[in-house]
C-alpha cells in the first residue's frame, strides 16, 4: 500500500475529526447527522494514521511531496 496522504492533508483530517467529535460531545449535533459525522471522523483518523486514502488511489491523487 503506497502512502498518498501528505502531512498537511493528515493534519486537516485530524482537525476536522476532532471538530466533529467536539460538536457531538457538546450536543451541538445529534441524531443521524451525529452518527454520520462520527463515522466520517473515524475514517479520517484511520486514513491519517496510515497515510493512505482509498478514494485517492483509483484517481492517482497524492498529497505527499515527491522525494527528490
Amino acid at each position: 500500500m503506497t502512502q498518498n496522504v501528505g502531512t498537511t492533508d493528515r493534519i486537516t483530517r485530524v482537525l476536522i475529526a476532532v471538530s466533529i467529535a467536539v460538536l457531538y460531545l457538546t450536543h451541538q449535533i445529534g441524531g443521524t447527522l451525529a452518527i454520520i459525522g462520527l463515522i466520517i471522523s473515524g475514517i479520517f483518523i484511520v486514513t491519517s494514521l496510515i497515510s493512505f486514502c482509498p478514494i485517492y488511489w483509483p484517481f492517482g491523487i497524492s498529497s505527499r511531496k515527491k522525494k527528490s
